[in-house]
């Protein structure tokens, strides 16, 4: 087994073939106690040789009754730790670094699970670091006697211990991409706009989220998150900063949980729109423009074709598998929900999916995958563009037999076991899955190593460009193309106060049912 001596003193780790993986290393110290609701602090120093070869624990899943399966570990509070794989544990490696931020809703996940192993990344050559953050009230209360977006604080201090110590097991500080998905990705765009992070990073890969506020719905917002607080206060009967950090950690997680958003008004669906622990603008950690984001930082952005099905399932609601569907996606919720996301252009949009021969159930989760992905996925790239920034866009569409046959299509989330994990050919996946899987960890290890994501043929992926705008989509094929927007995304984009000067030519349609 390797040592390798970090800040705070010497770690080993274990071998899993040719990859040395180092696990549950504290990045911060722990944010109990005193330190609750606080900017992390530096861990502590230790003596001897620290064992590095088991996840340190997960932070408390605040959502739900608070388990999450396959977290890999135990949860606590105390909980800022972060994992390194790498093909070199060499000081002299200098090889490009991923740092992985995993989703969640910011009221679960965790780097604990081994579904987010970064061992097959790196056996392409690159450090793969995955962290643990606070979830929901802990990383998100939003008050002034305490303030707010700890989690943030998290990433910056993770982001920092790799600046500090990624050279000693092979990576390059000077070479750092961020990537995350979903919650993960948002943590990605935050990161932008943080002036603490500036420097730390020099990558960015925005899966399936962080994208500019929804063109009709209110988005995440100080003020959400600061009248949620206030009923967190209420819940556990004090506004007293000390007190509150006297009180179990269950206790706050139960008042986390209820305050959290995850349910939606009787006759509309839930989409992550409705969450309230999130990052916010608060002028300090976080601000409101891109002032910080170097102009040769270039970022990575896409989605996947069939987002809103992991949480609108064809068998019922996500998290709330007991509801009959039949009772559930009717044409009185597509009309609420029309309202709720197509604002002034619900008719249109009705209008649309009544000339369009899908079923309720389909015509839901397209107007919920365009209103909530797909719209504010293509305001992205045109800000960022505005801004002249080098951005790549894709659109992940591929259907694995099991997906197909569940109906989820090319869901959200769907992308991540094709970047974590070769795919084995079996009863889930084909012959095209594992193929698609190589080009994919190919393309996000080769934007990490040179800004450029490109294929196995070394063909480079089109970057933005708002005069002829192109996006690579990943289907049975990967193949770069013109930008295609959906119909309904077209409505609802036509409802942005300042939409962009883009003419889009017609492309094909390219939604996995067709």
């Amino acid at each position: 087994m390797r040592t390798v001596r970090v800040e705070q003193g010497s770690v080993t780790g274990k071998e899993i073939g040719e990859v040395h993986a180092f696990l549950g290393l504290p990045y911060a110290a722990p944010p109990v106690g005193a330190l609750r609701w606080r900017p992390p602090a530096p861990p502590a120093p230790w003596s001897g040789v620290r064992a590095a070869t088991a996840f340190g624990a997960a932070a408390i899943q605040t959502a739900g009754n608070g388990r999450g399966p396959g977290l890999g570990a135990e949860q606590s509070e105390d909980c800022l730790y972060l994992n390194v794989w790498t093909p070199e544990a060499d000081g002299a490696a200098n090889l490009p670094v991923m740092v992985w931020i995993h989703g969640g809703g910011f009221i679960g996940g965790s780097a604990s699970d081994p579904s987010f192993s970064g061992e097959t990344l790196a056996r392409r050559g690159v450090v793969v670091v995955s962290l643990n953050y606070r979830l929901g009230a802990f990383g998100f209360l939003t008050d002034p006697r305490t303030g707010t977006n700890f989690a943030v604080g998290d990433w910056v201090a993770a982001l920092t211990w790799v600046a500090d110590n990624i050279t000693a097991f092979g990576g390059d500080p000077g070479n750092v991409t961020v990537f995350g998905q979903s919650a993960g990705a948002v943590a990605v765009r935050t990161l932008l706009s943080t002036p603490f992070a500036r420097g730390l990073f020099h990558r960015g890969i925005i899966q399936s989220a962080g994208f500019e506020d929804y063109a009709v719905v209110a988005p995440p917002s100080y003020e959400r998150a600061a009248r949620a607080t206030e009923e967190v206060f209420g819940f556990l009967g004090s506004q007293d900063p000390d007190e509150l950090r006297q009180l179990s950690a269950e206790r706050v997680r139960e008042a986390s949980w209820a305050m959290a958003g995850t349910t939606a008004p009787a006759d509309q669906l839930h989409t992550p729109a409705n969450l309230v622990w999130y990052p916010t603008v608060d002028g300090e950690v976080v601000t409101r423009d891109f002032s910080n984001w170097p102009a040769n930082l270039p970022v990575m952005l896409g989605s996947t074709q069939d987002e809103a099905r992991f949480f609108q399932r064809p068998d019922g609601l996500h998290g709330r598998r007991g509801l009959d569907p039949a009772e559930v996606y009717t044409p009185l919720t597509l009309a609420a929900m029309a309202d709720r996301l197509g604002g002034s252009r619900a008719d249109d949009i009705l209008a649309h999916f009544d000339g369009s021969g899908l079923t309720t159930y389909e015509a839901l989760a397209e107007l919920s995958t365009s209103a909530v992905w797909h719209e504010p996925e293509l305001a992205s790239y045109e800000r960022f563009a505005a801004l002249g920034r080098t951005c790549y866009s894709y659109r992940f569409a591929r259907v694995s037999p099991s997906a197909r046959r569940s109906g989820l299509l090319a869901f959200h989330t769907a992308e991540l076991p094709y970047l974590f994990r070769r795919i084995a050919p079996g009863e889930e996946y084909d012959e095209t899955d594992a193929g698609i899987g190589d080009v994919m960890r190919h393309a996000w290890t080769e934007f990490a190593r040179t800004g450029v994501p490109r294929g196995p043929d070394g063909g480079a992926w089109p970057a933005w460009d708002t005069s002829a705008p192109r996006q690579t989509l990943i289907a049975d094929t990967v193949r770069s193309g013109t930008l295609h927007v959906g119909p309904v995304t077209e409505l609802i984009h036509s409802l942005r106060k300042t939409p962009a000067e883009v003419t889009f030519a017609d492309s094909p349609d390219v939604h996995p049912q067709a």
